[in-house]
């Protein structure tokens, strides 16, 4: 499965919307806040992860993109 920003964001905002956290309407910023944890998260994992693919023809380890 790859990374997704919007898949994130959807997921924080669905969890904020849990907490009670208002996420519409004129003062709200619970999306541009998600927006940017998710596109943070997103960019942090992919900048630094990486798999390590322990056998076969593949063996070695590999960046995340």
């Amino acid at each position: 499965m790859s990374l997704s920003n919007s898949a994130l964001k959807g997921l924080i905002v669905g969890e904020m919307t849990a907490q009670g956290i208002e996420v519409a309407g004129d003062h709200a910023w619970a999306e541009k806040l998600a927006t940017a944890v998710a596109n943070a998260v997103v960019a942090h994992i992919t900048a630094s992860a990486q798999v390590t693919v322990s056998g076969g023809s593949s063996a070695g380890t590999y960046k995340v993109a």
